[in-house]
């Protein structure tokens, strides 16, 4: 085996506890390399997500890392900002209140993951404790199971560290009125044993009227080294979200948001907000068994209370100025239980090399959840029609219709109502094999066993569906020098009838296979000798979905359709001054139905999206940063008959170190006040972009 490999497999997975220095990716391979995998994920110069120790360069998938100093240094506060300067991947978004990700034209709001356990609950995540972020692109079936169906998207948590006792804060405030405080503290209890405290607290304020909220998140975590060869780490994080819900604007006659509209938010400014109240409590257990097998057993609970109220605009005459208006309310209870547990071995067979994972995961979740539409007393329906004015004429259940009629509201035409259970076990096994110095080949393969009932309570129905699944994963890397690689991969996943929210089973859901996703992907990844390192893919993702056939419903079609594009990036130190991170990526796509294909375009799929951030230290105290953004337009439905318009943003940031223990940086966002709109949920649901704004962020540790 390679040297390099000896020393990453003494990493036990699950940890998490690496840091990337600000200066990018590439740095890192200068560093001690360590991949901390817990069942599921990558890091450092590895990724916690791959479960093996195993270096970027030889994982034969596209991939990006953004460190707690780069969300620092770019004046980050959202998973839609990571978003913003990442290749492969646009926002959506998400009805306003939850993070949602376009992962290679495939849109998700399920693929998110904390230190490699499912976080499948609809929320926007807090970054206070958050070491790094990874996200991986393509199928990813056998690392994360069900979904990931186009990428998945996973935090990897702050740990306690012995040995060191520090106090780390950050503070900032922007320009419309919002404000936060973090606090980073660590201590050793002894020479085995650690806490570590993670607390934040953000008033939220926007461009947008009426818009508020805030944020409490808790996280204190511990470590024990039981043993030197035995470790324990345990946490519990307490989250606490409130805010408001703003849903954009509509459409025109031409498809494109009405710009004249920018400043109206369609709503009832009282009964539009979403709360999130979260216990989560994780563990994982660690052991080397010898130089050349570890193994890890975590735990994850999750107690999940989520509401969301909210109305919306579902059309808009632009002759009478009348918007209609619909709403409804929806709440989610939902606990998940993961247990999962993995053994990493490196052996030699002959003069080939052998990196194994084995491994093993059993989820059980409980979710229920309900949704209550709207009803109108002047319409009898879900749905009433007022004039486009600022402020809409509707305000905490009463208002003005377009008729000039007084009309009323409520929450109290149920819409659904279910009780869902999930019980989800799984095995897979790969093997990253050494054939020699230039070649290596990963093989393996996942087995689900994913078992659903659903107690449909307006109607008294239970409905059971099952999916076993077998996801393979091949991948070639050829090495001609030990700072480049060029690799082949194929992967596959796959997402049940349920859905990624388990909504229902109705109808024929229950009796349909799940849909498939297979990726095919070929790529190029290189570090430079001087810190700079540059990757790039070609890659075509495939969906399969059945379907009772028309002709003879006895039968099934199965409907093809692919998104194929290809993907640049570059990231590092171009001096030891100067730092970039540049990408780009190019998605083509089209809709295929029973008839064939189409000619439409998948909604939010932009041909081509751009973006580039430089770091430059003019002095050991003093630096600036410059990046861009830029977004081709993209289809806001499936029908591609609204349309978001393409648009290039500018940002910019300074920072000045005062002291050892206090940094000063102000950023600054859309420095050219351009009016744009970067996503979308639904034909007449258009984002406002926010305007001109700073960021003030005070940060320190001593």
């Amino acid at each position: 085996m390679k040297p390099q490999k000896e020393i990453l497999i003494a990493v036990i997975y699950g940890a998490f506890s690496t840091t990337m220095p600000s200066n990018g990716l590439a740095q890192v391979a200068n560093d001690i390399e360590e991949v901390v995998v817990h069942g599921h994920v990558l890091s450092v110069s590895e990724l916690n997500s791959v479960k093996t120790p195993t270096p970027i360069i030889d994982v034969p998938q596209s991939l990006s890392i953004i460190t707690a100093d780069q969300i620092t240094e770019q004046g980050i506060t959202s998973i839609g900002d990571i978003i913003d300067y990442t290749p492969g991947v646009n926002t959506s978004q998400g009805e306003g209140h939850r993070d949602a990700v376009v992962f290679r034209g495939v849109r998700s709001t399920a693929d998110f993951y904390l230190d490699g356990n499912r976080d499948d609950v609809q929320y926007y995540r807090a970054l206070y404790n958050v070491e790094q972020v990874e996200i991986l692109r393509g199928p990813n079936a056998l690392l994360f199971g069900r979904g990931g169906t186009g990428g998945v998207l996973n935090r990897v948590s702050k740990k306690a560290t012995v040995g060191e006792q520090f106090t780390g804060y950050k503070t900032t405030a922007n320009t419309f009125g919002g404000f936060g405080v973090e606090l980073d503290y660590n201590a050793s209890i002894n020479d085995t044993s650690a806490f570590r405290i993670n607390a934040m607290f953000e008033s939220l304020e926007n461009h947008r009227d009426f818009f508020d909220g805030d944020r409490v998140g808790f996280n204190p975590t511990a470590h024990f080294e039981l043993s030197p060869a035995t470790t324990l780490d345990v946490s519990y994080e307490y989250v606490d979200h409130e805010r408001f819900i703003d849903r954009g604007v509509p459409t025109g006659a031409d498809g494109r948001p009405v710009e004249r509209l920018e400043d109206i938010v369609f709503t009832d400014p009282e009964q539009s907000v979403t709360t999130l109240e979260a216990h989560v409590f994780r563990a994982a257990l660690q052991h080397e068994f010898s130089d050349r097998l570890k193994g890890n057993l975590s735990a994850f609970y999750g107690d999940f209370d989520k509401s969301y109220q909210n109305f919306f605009a579902t059309n808009f005459d632009e002759v009478t100025n009348v918007v209609e208006l619909d709403g409804y309310i929806d709440e989610t209870d939902r606990q998940n239980l993961i247990l999962s547990g993995n053994l990493v071995g490196a052996f030699d067979s002959g003069r080939i090399g052998h990196t194994v994972i084995v491994g093993a995961e059993f989820i059980d979740t409980s979710s229920d959840q309900f949704r209550f539409n709207t009803f109108f007393d002047t319409t009898q329906d879900d749905r009433e029609s007022f004039f486009a004015n600022r402020p809409i004429s509707l305000n905490a259940g009463v208002g003005v219709n377009a008729l000039g009629q007084t009309t009323t509201v409520g929450f109290t035409d149920l819409n659904d109502d279910t009780d869902v259970d999930i019980d989800v076990l799984s095995f897979y096994v790969q093997d990253q094999i050494e054939l020699s110095e230039q070649f290596d080949v990963l093989i393996g393969a996942r087995f689900d066993s994913f078992d659903i009932t659903v107690f449909n309570a307006a109607n008294g129905e239970t409905r059971e569906s099952s999916d076993d699944e077998v996801s393979p994963r091949f991948g070639l890397i050829y090495k001609p020098q030990e700072n480049i690689s060029l690799y082949a991969s194929y992967s596959e996943s796959f997402l049940p009838r349920s859905g990624e929210q388990f909504a229902n089973i109705n109808g024929s859901n229950n009796v349909l296979a799940a849909n498939t996703f297979a990726n095919t992907e070929i790529g190029l990844k290189w570090d430079f000798s001087q810190g700079l390192s540059f990757t790039a893919a070609l890659f075509e993702n495939e969906q399969s979905s059945p379907q009772v056939a028309d002709a003879d419903p006895s039968t099934l079609d199965v409907i093809d359709s692919d998104i194929s594009g290809f993907e640049f990036q570059l990231l590092g130190q171009i001096s030891d001054a100067w730092s970039i991170s540049a990408n780009y990526s190019n998605l083509d796509g089209e809709i295929v139905e029973r008839t064939g294909p189409t000619g439409r375009t998948p909604r939010e799929l932009p041909e081509n999206t751009l973006s580039v951030w430089n770091t430059v230290a003019v002095s050991r105290a003093f630096g600036f940063g410059f990046g861009a953004t830029y977004q081709d337009d993209s289809f806001i439905n499936n029908s591609n008959s609204a349309v978001l318009p393409s648009y290039t943003r500018f940002d910019a940031s300074a920072y000045y170190v005062v002291s050892e223990n206090l940094r000063v940086q102000l950023n600054v966002e859309n420095l050219t006040d351009e009016l744009y709109f970067p996503n979308a949920h639904s034909t007449h649901q258009a984002t406002v972009g926010a305007p001109i704004n700073a960021l003030l962020t005070l940060t320190g540790r001593f």
